[in-house]
This record gives structure tokens, C-alpha cells and sequence, in this order.
């Protein structure tokens, strides 16, 4: 017997459940079907939000072909393989077929290099589902190629009617009367994820022998809470624990922070979204205070991706221990913000005239680039000048940490002669 999520998986669009922002009505998805078009696209999104079933029932919809490739179990040969098929099909039927790849993702450069031909020259149009960010894990060429489409966790009223589906519609459920009393806890074990839902409710529904049920929130937590792992990388506690990680290393406490890595090691948390929350914090929290820190990130983001499990536990815990010991500074990151604030407030302020390139006659007449005085013709390479749109009070933005490196940096701009 197959499992509940594939017993209920919907055959048409109109049974699809959620996502109304992507594939409702008039949502540019569905409009692109509906005019019985496809890009080719990126579907994002977090597991269980019906990114492989929304690619089968596009195919659907349109009436193509659709190839199915999972980026785990596939290498080169196979997207070839599956290219020439492509190809063959294409002198039968002039629109061409879907290549669907789950978990894109996880394709490496060279897999999805031999994608761009095949798309760009339009032998098949690629749908690709990935729970990561696609700025991150899809090449800029094959990402330039492609609408991105962002799906959303399911809401509640989602996995709702997918309960009350389930009991009306599946026949091992809708000869027994189940009553849905409560289904908050449901709901929170769920995370979201339509098919977390339905294998919980599985198990639950075939742990009770009578044909008589009354779901309550006491009987989910008492049937299903023995069962849960200690860490859900795709619930609520995902990001509970990669906030105490990051508040850890933000507060110097190292072991605390090899703590909470290693909850997310033994829980399965992908490797990749570890090393860039500390690629992030390296420049957010520590920032020019130890400007090595962001340095060290880089190479551990690149050196786990490159050794994987189990070993990449060693680089994390090296790296997440020299950051947490590291001095703090979040100078940049409110030098950035404020920026950007005055920006929006002021708007598109004119580049002063000295300041600006003059690469052609006409530019030159107009004034462009007059009167720069060029830093390196001066002692200590410096000399005063407004490097500022004009304004009738120039704005300070960073204003240094009180740490070590960023002493010896004020104390530059202090020495530089004026």
C-alpha cells in the first residue's frame, strides 16, 4: 500500500491545495498555463509544499512530456541520456518537454553547465525544485534562463482541507469516523510540510484500532511526541536552534556554540546552510573588528563543500570556536544600514561633477571629472576633497568599534595629514 501523501497527491490543478500566490488564479504561473505556456523555472521552497506534484500536474495541464530526474541519484551520462530523449521527442511533437530535476540543488557545476544548451535552445523546458536558496546553489548562467517561483510553508487552513480530503476521499480512512476535534498540535508537528502531515496523521489514524476517532491535541502529543527526533530541521525548532547558534558565537561563548552545532550535525541540518549563517555573521557580528573572520568562513563554506560528512564536523567546529573567541564589532553592519536609510530618504542625490567620469569630448566640456585632485600626486596620499553629493550637512555612517583593529584604523585617519 502506498503511503498517504502519495494516495492523496492531486491529479489537476483544481485539487492542488495552496500556493494561491504561484498557481491561483491570476497568479503569473497560472496564467503562463493557462495561456498554455511554461518558462522554464525554479521552483523554491521548503520540503512538503508540493513542488514535485505541482511539476507533474503542469506537464499535465500543458499535455507534455515530462522527463523526471533526481539530482541525488543522477550524474552527467543521465541528463544526456535524458537530453537525447528530449530530442527524439521533439520530432513528434513541436512543443517540448519538461525536464523536472528534484533537488537541483544538488547538482554540481558541470551537471548544470550541460543543462544550458539544451534550454537555452528550448529542446526542453526545465523545472527545477530546490529547498535552498537558487542565488546560492543554481549557476548565474542557468539562473538567468529561469522565472523563479517562490513556494511558501502551507498554512493552516491548508492542512486542514488536506485532513478533511484525506477522511473523505482515502479508502482506508473514509469507512472509519474520525473526528478532527483539535488539530493544533497536528499542525505544529507538521511544520507546514504537506507530507510531514500526512505520514503523522498515518500513523496516528493506524496506531488506534477502532474505527471510532476523535483527534485531540493531547492524544497527537502523547502518540507522536515518543516518536520525534530531537532536532526537526524543517520545524519551528530549526529555527530556534540556528538563533541560539548564531546569539552563542555573538556572545563569545564557544562552547555553547559547539553545543548547538552539534545539534544541528546530529539532527541532519544541511552543511551548506550552516556555513553561510557563519559567513554572514563573520562580517555582521564580528566584522572589522577581525576582518580574518570573514576569511575563515569563506574557507570553511568552501572546504565543507568540497569534504561533506563526516569529517566537514571538524572544519565547522573550528571555525564556529574562532569565531565565537573572536572580538566583536557591528560597525559595518550600521554604517550599511544607516546608509541605505539616507538613501531612501533622500533619494537620487547628483554625483558632483569632479567626481564624475569623463570618457567622451562632450562630458569633458560639461565640467565631468574637473577639478578632482587625484589622492596618490599628494603627501600620504590624501588630500582633502568632497567625495559627497552636496549637502548642507554631510552624514557619518560608521563610527568605529571599540576594539583593537578598529583603534589602529581610526588612528590612520587621524595620522593621514590634511
Amino acid at each position: 500500500m502506498q503511503p498517504l501523501a502519495e494516495r492523496m497527491r492531486p491529479t489537476s490543478l483544481e485539487d492542488y491545495i495552496g500556493q494561491e500566490k504561484v498557481i491561483g488564479p491570476n497568479a503569473p504561473l497560472r496564467k503562463a498555463i493557462d495561456a498554455g505556456h511554461l518558462p522554464s523555472c525554479i521552483l523554491w521552497g521548503p520540503p512538503g509544499v508540493g513542488k514535485t506534484t505541482l511539476a507533474t500536474l503542469l506537464a499535465g495541464a500543458l499535455k507534455r512530456t515530462i522527463y523526471t530526474l533526481s539530482a541525488v541519484q543522477s550524474g552527467v551520462k543521465e541528463v544526456r541520456e535524458t537530453l537525447e530523449m528530449a530530442k527524439k521527442n521533439r520530432m513528434f511533437n513541436p512543443q517540448s518537454p519538461i525536464l523536472f530535476i528534484d533537488e537541483i540543488h544538488r547538482f554540481s557545476k558541470s551537471q548544470q553547465d550541460s543543462l544550458l544548451n539544451a534550454v537555452e535552445k528550448g529542446v526542453v523546458t526545465l523545472v527545477g525544485a530546490t529547498t535552498e536558496n537558487p542565488s546560492f546553489e543554481v549557476i548565474s548562467a542557468l539562473l538567468s534562463r529561469c522565472q523563479v517561483y517562490v513556494l511558501e510553508s502551507l498554512e493552516s487552513k491548508h492542512l486542514q482541507q488536506m485532513l478533511e480530503k484525506a477522511i473523505e476521499k482515502d479508502p482506508l480512512f473514509k469507512s472509519k469516523k474520525i473526528d478532527l476535534k483539535e488539530t493544533d498540535a497536528l499542525f505544529h508537528f507538521s511544520g507546514g510540510d504537506g507530507r510531514k502531515l500526512y505520514n503523522l496523521f498515518e500513523l496516528l489514524i493506524s496506531s488506534e484500532n477502532s474505527d471510532k476517532l476523535e483527534i485531540t491535541n493531547a492524544l497527537v502529543t502523547e502518540r507522536l511526541q515518543k516518536n520525534l527526533a530531537l532536532y526537526d530541521k524543517d520545524g519551528e525548532q530549526h529555527y530556534d536552534i540556528i538563533s541560539a547558534f548564531i546569539k552563542s558565537i555573538r556572545g563569545s561563548d564557544p562552547d555553547a556554540a559547539v553545543y548547538w552545532l552539534a545539534r544541528m550535525l546530529v539532527g541532519g541540518e544541511s552543511l551548506e546552510f550552516i556555513g553561510r549563517r557563519l559567513l554572514i555573521l563573520a562580517s555582521e557580528d564580528i566584522g572589522l573588528a577581525n576582518p580574518n573572520a570573514l576569511l575563515m568562513a569563506q574557507t570553511c563554506f568552501e572546504a565543507i563543500r568540497v569534504i561533506g560528512n563526516p569529517e566537514s564536523r571538524i572544519i565547522l567546529s573550528q571555525t564556529v570556536i574562532y569565531l565565537a573567541s573572536s572580538p566583536k564589532s557591528n560597525s559595518a553592519y550600521k554604517a550599511i544600514n544607516q546608509a541605505m536609510d539616507y538613501v531612501q530618504k533622500t533619494g537620487n542625490l547628483p554625483v558632483p561633477l569632479h567626481l564624475r567620469n569623463a570618457p567622451t569630448r562632450l562630458m569633458k566640456d560639461l565640467n565631468y571629472g574637473a577639478d578632482y585632485k587625484f589622492p596618490h600626486d599628494f603627501p600620504g596620499n590624501f588630500v582633502e576633497q568632497n567625495y559627497f553629493p552636496e549637502v548642507d550637512k554631510k552624514p557619518v555612517f560608521y563610527t568605529p568599534g571599540k576594539n583593537a583593529n578598529e583603534d589602529k584604523l581610526a588612528k590612520i585617519n587621524r595620522d593621514i595629514p590634511s
